[in-house]
């Protein structure tokens, strides 16, 4: 199965995210526009579009820089509630049509300013059977005519989306990515995703999981071609690897004095996910070869939480070795993204073709 390697535009409003260049008019169209077309000039599939209340609107965001690529294909996070099932398969179908079948999409059920956008959110048991829901209406939207669904969370009566997904082979529409690492969340992702995205744990970590999966996938019936596996991680190469360990931990040093870091990250640890991360500390400050773990202590989250750490050689070395157990699709990054996604692509890709 071949591999796919996308990048990560964070899509903020505030500039520095993790240490990313601060430079004006850093989330306009052109800078955008730039980081795409980077994209396709040095090896990437396309990218990663981060979601949450305060980000400007990922779809749209998405509609702009299709329409300023050729090749780049965005994945779109995105979040039930936030978007009704009904809505998302027209405007999502339409993006899709409009790109010529570009479109990735990332459901995302973890926490959010719910309330802000008139949402609610229910225990974790809720959370994930509504995102099951709008999951299978989704794909029968994509798919089906005359739809008529009535769910504990959605209903829709004889629906019909007018524009439909750019079939290919292997491809009905816009393939799904999930996260979350929870018993809940796993049972979604066995029976309703096209590919469950991993942060980055030690692969013995990830091993378990994708053999909790696969079984999982049997003993509740999945009706879908085999779930998929990807990991979404930082990558940070030098040109040799004492530079690249000096590197990594000096932006450490540099977390560990930022307060506002701190704060954002005590805001995280209700996830599994994050949870898992975090506890990787305990095992060692190095996992593995190069899985560098101090930085989720300083206020690295989500998957800047832990970083694979070396010269280009190393971290394609350890990509290699989680392929091995089956991951197919990889979402790096480091920062400055403009910087780093030139300097990965040329140097690090090319050891993983």
């Amino acid at each position: 199965m071949s591999r796919e390697f996308l990048w990560y535009i964070p899509n903020q409003v505030e500039p520095g995210h993790r240490g990313d260049d601060a430079v004006p008019g850093h989330n306009s169209l052109e800078r955008l526009t730039e980081l795409a077309r980077l994209t396709e000039e040095h090896g990437w599939g396309g990218a990663l579009l981060g979601t949450g209340w305060g980000r400007p609107d990922t779809l749209t965001v998405a509609t702009a820089l299709a329409a300023r690529t050729s090749t780049f294909q965005p994945l779109v996070a995105i979040r039930p509630g936030y978007w009704q099932p009904a809505h998302f398969a027209s405007a999502s179908s339409t993006l899709d049509e409009l790109s010529g079948g570009r479109l990735l999409i990332n459901i995302v059920s973890g926490q959010d300013n719910l309330a802000a956008y008139g949402d609610a959110e229910g225990d974790q048991a809720q959370r994930y059977a509504r995102t099951k829901e709008f999951l299978q209406l989704v794909r029968r939207l994509w798919t089906e005519e005359n739809v008529t669904f009535t769910g504990e969370y959605f209903s829709v009566e004889r629906s019909t989306v007018a524009t439909r997904p750019v079939p290919r082979e292997g491809r009905p529409h816009p393939r799904l990515y999930f996260g979350g690492a929870s018993p809940a969340a796993e049972k979604v992702a066995a029976t309703d995703a096209d590919v469950q995205l991993f942060w980055g744990e030690s692969r013995d970590g990830i091993a378990e999981r994708i053999d909790r999966l696969t079984t999982l996938q049997a003993e509740l019936g999945r009706e879908h071609p085999p779930l998929e596996f990807g990991l979404r991680i930082t990558t940070l190469i030098r040109d040799t690897t004492d530079q690249a360990w000096a590197d990594a931990e000096a932006k450490v040093e540099k977390l560990a004095g930022a307060q506002d870091a701190l704060a954002q990250h005590s805001r995280r640890f209700k996830a599994v996910g994050q949870q898992r991360l975090l506890a990787l500390a305990e095992q060692g400050e190095v996992l593995d070869d190069n899985l560098y773990t101090t930085p989720g202590k300083y206020g690295g989250g989500g998957a800047g939480t832990t970083w694979l750490v070396g010269s280009a050689e190393d971290v394609a070395k350890s990509l290699r070795k989680y392929a091995d157990l089956g991951i197919t699709h990889f979402i790096l990054s480091d920062t400055p993204y403009r910087k780093e996604l030139i300097r990965l692509g040329d140097q690090l890709l090319p050891h993983l073709a």
